[in-house]
């Protein structure tokens, strides 16, 4: 069974989902229904994985906290998992490509299906797709906007929010 709770965030209202095994999904305000397909979860602020998440969410945010320590559960395919996992590598304050993304899977023709998966990210900030930008370092398309995805790169350092239109 599917729990949710919201978590009032710099960059907009976050819906925290879980089941049993962990954090399923981190989803944003404007969120299609069909980026992320799942149940309608109950709501529980009191789970104690969704009171985790919230409380590192917080520590994030405040400049406290630079990874996050929770179980994760996010569904997907195999490919879908493996360019999740590589997300989770990337180091707080830095950036990587498609292509590297696609290298460090050992797919490196899979630059698109990287971007693919990327776009289907369940669990942004925590598994930091927003670390994930285009080979000219532009910044690309965001589940929850380019204004958050500068905005969580501003945070971590890696470029001021007034360097991307």
């Amino acid at each position: 069974m599917l729990r949710r709770t919201t978590f009032a965030s710099p960059v907009g209202t976050l819906a925290l989902v879980v089941d049993d095994a962990g954090l399923v999904a981190l989803l944003w305000p404007d969120d299609a229904p069909a980026r992320v397909p799942l149940p309608v979860p109950e709501e529980d602020a009191t789970h104690s994985v969704l009171a985790a998440a919230a409380s590192q969410l917080r520590e994030y945010f405040a400049g406290a906290r630079i990874a996050f320590d929770l179980p994760l559960a996010p569904r997907g395919t195999p490919f879908q998992r493996a360019v999740w996992t590589a997300l989770g590598q990337i180091p707080f304050g830095e950036t990587r490509s498609y292509a590297e993304v696609a290298r460090a899977i050992g797919r490196p023709a899979a630059t698109r299906a990287v971007g693919a998966a990327n776009g289907r990210n369940p669990l942004s900030i925590v598994l930091p797709c927003h670390r994930v930008i285009g080979s000219g370092g532009a910044l690309t398309g965001f589940a929850g906007g380019l204004a958050a995805k500068r905005w969580l790169l501003a945070h971590e350092g890696v470029c001021n929010r007034d360097l991307f239109p």
